[in-house]
């Protein structure tokens, strides 16, 4: 079997494999095709790559020749005129609100593999790519507040007198939640979490942090450690809380999304206005709607002294380690699909395998897929 690694569309510095991983897979007696300059952005070069028993060649060969194309990113609409049948396709592509390409993927017979829905169980942790990446934007998310911010993170015992910290709060207590009020602990600031899931307080309070909740949370165990829509009397009590908190607050770290629908809005405009001049809210879900009313996604705005910055990409900002990560997730993956031998062996009696594939043989295999292409129809 020929695996090919893909170049990443433009803005995006990470690659899906770094030489490190291709070495495994050479290893595992399979084939590699890099297209040319794929990891430059990731200071990978092709040199590297031939070094860990890869082949260096141009994208439309890598698209003609390989039996699993991979790549961090949802294909491009060329690439998707290339793929033929049989063909297999892994990145993440999001099938939970992108039906046009699963009905394509479903037209041309591609076995597709979207890494966002693998199944959040204890042995699927290693593969997890969502887990990983939000690991990197929650420390990048208060490191990029932290220089935009007039203020000092630390409280300061000066000849010129005393710093207060920072006050710091985090919407959304999962992996990037955790990880921003880790790193914003760790620079000095009091930080406070909010989170609709009861089983996040525990974890916020274990990192030193303060815990905002309000009762009455619809908190669904059958969501698989995902964040659920909420009551609309919920939703006003929670809005009322957020408030009185983020006023308050010289930081603010959003990152509550639910997945396949819009990132649910917690900051209002008139929030934003009682802040304080100065502050900077950091809004990682921008690219699904914003928890903040006036984020904008990949642009930074000044409303009424306050800076909003929308950024749903951070790991893309530290492609060096991010590209690791991603690597090893998917090389961890991609044990499950590969013989011994080396050859794609599609086993759909393992839930991960099953949970984590889109399309095959122009059928749609993963359940939850199934039923978000049966809502979207009726």
């Amino acid at each position: 079997m020929t695996i090919g690694l893909l170049k990443e569309p433009d803005g995006e510095r990470r690659v899906a494999l770094l030489p490190e991983s291709v070495q495994t897979l050479v290893k595992m007696n399979v084939k590699v095709s890099v297209e040319h300059d794929a990891g430059l952005k990731a200071f990978a070069d092709d040199a590297q790559y031939q070094k860990a028993g890869a082949e260096i060649a141009d994208r439309n060969s890598v698209l003609k020749n390989a039996d699993l194309l991979i790549c961090i990113n949802p294909p491009q609409t060329d690439d998707l005129s290339q793929l033929h049948e049989g063909q297999a396709w892994m990145s993440v592509f999001q099938p939970l609100t992108t039906k046009s390409l699963v009905e394509e993927f479903l037209s041309r017979k591609i076995s597709s593999f979207s890494l966002d829905i693998i199944p959040r169980t204890t042995r699927a942790q290693a593969m997890d790519v969502l887990s990983s990446m939000a690991t990197v934007s929650g420390y990048k998310a208060v490191l990029l507040a932290a220089s935009h911010s007039p203020r000092f993170f630390p409280m300061f015992m000066t000849a010129a007198g005393s710093i207060t910290p920072s006050k710091v709060l985090i919407l959304g207590a999962g992996v990037a939640g955790l990880q921003a009020v880790a790193t914003a602990r760790k620079l000095g600031g009091v930080v406070e979490a909010f989170d609709v899931r009861a089983a996040a307080e525990e974890e916020v309070k274990s990192l030193g942090a303060k815990f905002i909740k309000v009762e009455g949370a619809h908190d669904e165990k059958s969501a698989g450690g995902y964040a659920v829509e909420q009551t609309e009397d919920f939703k006003q009590k929670q809005r009322q809380l957020i408030h009185e908190h983020a006023s308050k607050s010289n930081i603010i770290i959003c990152t509550a999304q639910i997945p396949g629908k819009k990132a649910p809005m917690l900051i209002a405009k008139e929030t934003v206005e009682a802040m304080q001049p100065g502050s900077v809210i950091v809004d990682l879900a921008a690219s699904t709607g914003g928890n903040c009313e006036l984020s904008k996604n990949n642009e930074m705005l000044v409303h009424k002294g306050v800076a909003i910055i929308g950024n749903s990409n951070l790991p893309s900002t530290m492609p060096s380690d991010a590209s690791k990560m991603f690597g090893k997730n998917v090389i961890n993956f991609l044990k499950l699909l590969i013989t011994k031998e080396g050859n794609l062996n599609l086993n759909f009696d393992d839930d991960i395998v099953k949970g984590t594939c889109v399309t095959h043989n122009g059928e749609v295999v993963s359940e939850r897929v199934k039923k978000f292409m049966m809502e979207t129809i009726s």
